[in-house]
């Protein structure tokens, strides 16, 4: 019985995690652009997020956000501005010709990486439908017959499965052919991020009314 629990739970916040979706987008992007490693620590601060949704979801404090509408809809107003500052900077850089950027493989600035970190933090953090998404996943792994260790398996294989798909997004669209792929779809790749950065963002603010 736990193992078919902790299956369907596995399997659902795979198909979670591995949806495309802001964070999944964004890490797309960073790696395409940036190289490995600023993706890799970008995709640390989206799973740092979703490990803090986790807790919630496990402690039942998500309850009380649940209980205090006021709570929820702050997040959600937070959540949706960085959002959209996020579709305003993507948007910038589709706009920049490709020309400015011909110093992306050698003379530019180094990452910031902990601005990148507290980006992935901050998307997911921001992000209610997290806590749902864990509240759900919960519900199906936890029952009043689970023995002991199912919680620690729960978070603990979560987590497992949430660092291969962030970090395989990373290493993948890191990669040489890819990296070439972006120099030419560039400002595709920035226009989307920009559209579905903006559309997430409005969706979140407007969903608390």
């Amino acid at each position: 019985m736990i193992v078919s629990q902790l299956a369907l739970v596995y399997g659902t916040y795979l198909v979670a995690a591995a949806s495309p979706g802001p964070s999944n987008m964004a890490i797309m992007g960073t790696a395409m652009r940036d190289g490995r490693v600023p993706a890799l620590v970008l995709a640390a601060g989206v799973m740092t997020g979703s490990l803090f949704w986790a807790l919630l979801a496990a402690t039942g404090i998500s309850a009380l956000l649940a209980a205090y509408a006021q709570a929820l809809v702050a997040i959600k107003i937070v959540g949706g501005v960085y959002l959209l500052y996020l579709a305003f900077r993507a948007g910038r850089s589709a706009m920049r010709p490709t020309a400015d950027l011909a110093d992306i493989g050698a003379g530019r600035a180094r990452p910031r990486y902990p601005s990148l970190y507290r980006q992935g933090l901050l998307m997911h953090i921001g992000n209610p439908k997290a806590v749902l998404a864990w509240m759900a996943i919960m519900s199906l792994g936890l029952r009043q017959d689970a023995a002991a260790g199912t919680l620690p398996a729960i978070i603990g294989g979560c987590a497992v499965l949430g660092i291969a798909v962030f970090g395989g997004y990373a290493m993948l669209f890191s990669t040489g052919p890819m990296i070439v792929l972006y120099g030419r779809i560039r400002r595709w790749v920035e226009g989307g991020l920009c559209a579905l950065f903006a559309v997430a963002g409005f969706n979140l603010i407007a969903s608390q009314r």
